[in-house]
């Protein structure tokens, strides 16, 4: 490839010029709107349904289908990076997810509102590791860290922020702003990051050599995974539907990698597994990805279902974890070029465990107060995870590799999201029937601890009538048995996921500490 005289300007005196950090922070923006777009769409989604007459069935697959193209994408994210350059490759992708994002707010049926979503998430897929790719191809070593915690906090804030703005949107606009709020910012991150970022030559060649059968089976095993983890929850694991599209999906993974090792031009590039810290990288990658996805999805929940707060209510409750990740990012990269990535790594996912563990004594009341400190504490940790486990992965990787690499870096984090939301709808699917009949059992016996436990009056429950309750007395009751029993099983989600990231902190000593690695 072939770099501009700036570029090799910039390279030779090791100072990124500010066309370099502009284009960054650009496609930094173009991450934030892709990771955003599924909270935002997420917390709309019966507005939406409603207005596109939706069943209710099928209301779940608006961001299914976005998921399953986004997953598929990721990894193919080196492969288009060779072909397009990191420069048109970003600018396309952006474009094409501004159109998109047009498209979906324009659509008058479900089929094209679908098909535009799945585009979306296909565009969206690409922004997210192309900007991890660009920490370690724009920038110098010392700045991989700053680097990396300005792509982290974006990444980690998205989704945190994304109740609050889907709630005020929903409630001041209409739905069509949620895809509309894209386009501004969209046209000018297209338009502005091929004049900034670095020139380098297409090699359209590429995909004359491209295997098309391993790229239609990563697809469709990827697309099987995330489906089959996503239905298996509600119908059971072992059900025909379920273990047939997990296992579909894992042995068509099997064979692309199989086929990928031995071809001339692999679809993506797996050399970088040979490497520990790149390979132990991406386990925690994926820890991290269970216990971030995981909370981001817990909390809406126990809010929505268990508290009855809105999406707006439950958006400024979870700001909190989003304040701490933007107070803990420079401290972040200050510890970590102090204490090096594989001790800061190990605080966080200590400091990450504890602060899952915290919520998993949470009362059935829980408010903001209550979920104030473990917010805080999850917040600073998730900077602690995401920071020191990335260098570990991409620091000391030759620059050939490094777009593969962040591809798949990045999906790990993403299937360690989707195993962790089916992980723990299992257990609320699973549990909460449980629960309830334990409630109800223990409340015809007379267990005055059963009535305080979901909050009905012991005053009232002393009191009742003599004989089995009425249909107005199970009408007042099923709610509290049913809210009480999500908690429960809530709070067991919760332990479930301070388990995985336990894993993470027992995996960092396998890792080899790479702070400081030139290429």
């Amino acid at each position: 490839m072939t770099v501009s005289l700036e570029y090799q300007a910039s390279c030779d005196t090791d100072i990124p010029t500010a066309a370099t950090w502009a284009a960054f922070l650009l496609m930094c923006l173009g991450m934030f709107m892709a990771i955003l777009d599924i909270q935002v769409v997420a917390t709309s989604l019966p507005t939406i349904q409603g207005a596109l007459r939706i069943s209710p069935d099928a209301m779940s697959w608006i961001q299914t289908a976005y998921l399953i193209a986004e997953v598929i994408a990721i990894p193919l994210t080196g492969l288009l990076t060779r072909v397009f350059t990191l420069r048109w490759l970003f600018a396309g992708a952006v474009g094409l997810f501004t159109l998109a994002s047009i498209g979906c707010a324009l659509s008058g049926s479900f089929a094209v509102l679908l098909a535009f979503r799945v585009v979306q998430g296909f565009s969206g897929g690409v922004l997210i590791p192309a900007v991890f790719s660009a920490v370690f191809l724009l920038f110098p070593p010392r700045l991989h860290a700053v680097a990396t915690t300005i792509g982290g906090v974006v990444a980690v804030l998205a989704p945190t922020i994304g109740p609050v703005v889907g709630g005020f949107i929903t409630e001041t606009w209409s739905w069509p702003w949620l895809f509309l709020i894209n386009v501004i910012p969209g046209v000018v991150a297209a338009l502005a990051t091929p004049r900034l970022l670095p020139r380098h030559d297409t090699d359209l060649a590429e995909l004359a050599k491209l295997d098309a059968r391993v790229l239609i089976l990563v697809a469709l095993a990827l697309a099987c995974l995330e489906t089959g983890l996503k239905q298996a929850p509600q119908h059971g694991w072992l059900s025909p539907l379920s273990a047939g599209l997990l296992l579909t999906g894992a042995i068509g993974i099997g064979l692309a990698i199989r086929r990928t090792l031995g071809a001339a031009h692999p679809v993506v590039r797996l050399s970088a597994f040979r490497r520990r810290s790149f390979a132990v990288g991406c386990v925690l990658s994926f820890c991290l990805g269970v216990g971030l996805f995981g909370s981001v999805y817990l909390m809406p929940v126990f809010l929505a279902f268990a508290r009855d707060r809105d999406a707006f209510e439950i958006g400024t409750i979870m700001l909190v974890t989003g304040v701490a990740q933007l107070i803990a990012a420079p401290f972040a990269v200050y510890l970590e070029s102090r204490l090096g990535a594989c001790w800061l790594t190990a605080a966080g996912f200590a400091l990450f465990a504890l602060g899952l563990g915290l919520s998993a004594f949470q009362p059935r009341l829980a408010g903001f107060d209550e979920m104030f400190w473990p917010q805080i504490v999850r917040g600073v940790a998730i900077m602690f995870c995401l920071l020191p486990p990335t260098r570990i992965a991409l620091g000391s990787l030759p620059e050939a590799e490094v777009a593969d690499a962040s591809g798949l870096f990045n999906l790990m984090r993403n299937l360690g999201g989707a195993i962790g939301i089916a992980l723990i709808d299992t257990i609320l699917y699973g549990r909460v029937i449980g629960y309830a009949e334990n409630f109800r059992d223990r409340l015809l016996a007379g267990d005055v601890t059963a009535a305080q436990a979901i909050g009905l009056s012991t005053k009232m429950f002393l009191n009742r009538p003599a004989g089995p309750p009425d249909e107005a007395t199970v009408a007042f009751v099923r709610p509290m048995v049913e809210k009480a029993s999500l908690a429960l099983c809530v709070n067991e989600a919760w332990a479930m996921l301070a388990c995985v990231a336990l894993v993470g902190l027992l995996l960092v000593p396998f890792a080899r500490d790479t702070t400081g690695v030139k290429r």
